[in-house]
């Protein structure tokens, strides 16, 4: 009762919201890029807010099912497919025991996420059941899936409430630039206004340096006062460090603990999904914000996240038709 991975893809690993408590032993983080698109997947199933998905990269993979589930499809499209046949994202989708489930690669965004209804059987390691590749543990055996690997199920669920409702609109990855919102600091007195300025007026084109760990960019020189290093300190998610070179480097879901490069800005949490979604060759912009500014965002994407929630808890159209039709049969044939 699980999945057979027929094709691993580019990139696929078991992922969920991280190994938090440990980054002071030097463990990272690790956990999902777009925390958002994974967030929606769970929510279409009704499953825990951190249960463990399947997170892929570029080019997705290929799954047989050895029992019925049900499953949900987020994030960038990959353009699935079930049994050759076009398969909808953003819904929860019926599986049959047999049936193969076929990604290709990214037509819009670059990161793709699949929940399970009947969770993935994984470990808990420290606290999660994320891969983390640097260290080798958590997810499955420590690696990203390769062909034949095989993941069982915890449970056998397949009964939802509400089936036909829970489907919600698309989040749209397109190929345009993108704005990002960011909090100075907490380094930026270390580049003086001439920095900042530059920071924040230029464009920065994506390069093929990004992974997991972060994303490199490319533009113009961002000097600073001193050129000296720092001494290291901790880095958050979406951290963007300025090394010597001078050109801007975002730390991801699996950086470091600690780094010695200052930091000259942090992207807010409610915008790192659509910098993730991006592929090399875009471009990205800055847009300084305040604290407050970003925790009012935070605030609105879990009322939008309620939202979806209630949304996926009422009958559908359809379901709500059939009730008037059987009320007025039962009025005519009493």
């Amino acid at each position: 009762m699980g999945i057979r991975i027929i094709k691993a893809g580019m990139m696929t690993t078991v992922q969920d919201l991280g190994r938090t408590g440990y980054q002071s032993q030097g463990f990272p983080v690790a956990g999902v890029m777009d925390v958002r698109s994974f967030q929606i997947a769970n929510l279409l199933l009704d499953n825990p807010e951190n249960e463990a998905v399947l997170e892929f990269s570029l080019i997705g993979p290929t799954l047989e099912f050895t029992a019925g589930t049900l499953i949900a499809i987020t994030g960038g499209d990959f353009q699935p497919t079930i049994n050759g046949e076009p398969a909808p994202m953003y819904k929860a989708i019926d599986i049959h025991k047999g049936d193969v489930l076929k990604f290709g690669s990214a037509r819009t965004g670059s990161r793709g996420y699949i929940a399970f209804s009947s969770y993935l059987k994984i470990p808990v390691v420290m606290g999660s059941r994320c891969t983390n590749m640097k260290s080798s543990i958590g997810g499955f055996k420590g690696r990203k899936l390769q062909d034949g690997d095989y993941i069982g199920f915890r449970i056998k669920r397949r009964y939802l409430p509400f089936f036909l409702s829970r489907t919600l609109d698309i989040d749209e990855f397109n190929q345009e630039d993108t704005v990002l919102r960011v909090i100075m600091g907490p380094q930026d007195d270390l580049f003086g206004k001439q920095g900042i300025d530059i920071f924040l007026n230029s464009e920065y084109t994506v390069t093929s340096d990004f992974d997991r760990m972060g994303c490199r960019l490319e533009g113009p020189y961002i000097p600073r006062k001193d050129t000296a290093d720092m001494i290291s300190d901790g880095i958050a998610f979406g951290s963007i460090q300025v090394p010597a070179h001078g050109k801007p480097i975002i730390l991801l879901a699996d950086r470091q603990t600690t780094g010695g490069y200052p930091k000259i800005a942090t992207v807010a949490s409610v915008d790192i999904p659509w910098l993730v979604q991006r592929k090399p060759d875009h471009k990205i912009r800055f847009k300084a914000i305040s604290v407050q500014e970003a925790q009012r965002l935070y605030l609105e994407e879990l009322e939008e996240l309620n939202r979806m929630r209630k949304r996926i808890h009422q009958p559908c159209r359809e379901v709500l038709e059939c009730r008037q039709v059987s009320r007025r049969i039962r009025r005519l044939f009493p």
